[in-house]
């Protein structure tokens, strides 16, 4: 689509510089709170003011065919803009899974991809998070338009003002909100909450960032009987350990949400969890669930449960919250 707009313009290349317009839009796209080990790794893409691909990539490697042996980055899908990934994993046992980590920090030009994954491997995917969403839209661009990406790259950020003088070409629309949103819960794309929020900022104070819409949500929230103590929010997503929600907030949540002439299209999004439409949590020595269940009695039920610090694993734990979540049927 971006080709035709452009070349019916009778455009093949551009002399000067492609420029992305970042204005009333926060520089950083990661907010506070995230660690390490999450920020290269595509559940932890942050927000820009230009998102492009999910801000995602795969990553694909290959491993040897005895265990100890390295692994090698075979290429990035699409390839990385200005980006360069160091393999330091090794190879495991058959059947041992995805336990490789891609550690990269935002705007970084170098990162090191850790840990292990099976034997034998030929083409084995991985996905993370693109560094610099918009340069990495404007390289797309740039070899779109010129076919192929020549070098040096010709592309910048404006983060002050339009230009004076501009000629709109072509705009392509997002899909609507409640389909974002229905991904948004199916799926727990980090990168949605993330925008959302900053758009409730830029809405209503004419700037999109991570504080100035948590403010708008928290004040939201407040002026329906939730205390802002009970939000103690980092995010957008909930990948900061840090958050800190009350079951009882969750609950005045969901009830607000069924009053709503909307209620329809959020409940469609919920998952199904232990036959019951939840929305589940899940974070370092902490799971969650929340959502609606109707029982065999018709009895309609709002439901939230929140286990912290548990030891052991995650998937024990859900087990004995669904014992306790079965009294509800």
């Amino acid at each position: 689509k971006w080709k035709g707009m452009i070349y019916r313009q009778g455009i093949y290349g551009v002399a000067g510089k492609y420029v992305a317009y970042l204005g009333n839009w926060e520089k950083s796209n990661i907010p506070g709170g995230w660690i390490w080990d999450d920020m290269g790794n595509y559940y932890g893409a942050g927000s820009g003011a230009l998102n492009w691909h999910e801000n995602q990539y795969d990553l694909v490697l290959a491993s040897g065919n005895t265990v100890g042996d390295s692994v090698k980055i075979i290429e990035t899908r699409p390839n990385l803009i200005q980006t360069n990934l160091v393999a330091e994993l090794t190879s495991a046992a058959k059947g041992s899974g995805d336990n490789a980590y891609i550690y990269l920090a935002p705007m970084a030009d170098k990162g090191f991809v850790r840990g292990t994954i099976p034997l034998a491997e030929q083409a084995f995917v991985i996905s993370g998070s693109f560094p610099d969403p918009a340069m990495q839209l404007l390289g797309t661009l740039q070899a779109l338009v010129e076919n192929g990406l020549p070098h040096p790259p010709k592309y910048q950020y404006n983060y002050d003002k339009k230009p004076a003088a501009f000629e709109t070409i072509g705009t392509i629309r997002s899909p609507t909100l409640d389909s974002l949103n229905y991904w948004f819960m199916k799926k727990s794309i980090n990168l949605y909450g993330e925008t959302f929020v900053k758009t409730m900022g830029l809405e209503k104070s004419g700037f999109g960032a991570t504080e100035t819409g948590l403010r708008v949500l928290k004040n939201f929230w407040k002026e329906r009987g939730i205390e802002p103590a009970s939000l103690h929010m980092i995010d957008g997503s909930g990948l900061s350990p840090q958050n800190r929600v009350s079951t009882d907030a969750l609950i005045r949540v969901l009830q607000y949400a069924r009053s709503r002439p909307w209620f329809n299209y959020y409940y469609d999004a919920l998952p199904v969890y232990n036959k019951m439409k939840l929305k589940s949590g899940t974070i370092g020595g902490a799971k969650s669930f929340a959502g609606y269940h109707t029982a065999k009695d018709g009895t309609e039920y709002s439901l939230a449960i929140i286990v912290n610090n548990f030891d052991g694993s995650a998937a024990e734990m859900v087990k004995k919250m669904f014992l306790v979540l079965d009294e509800l049927k």
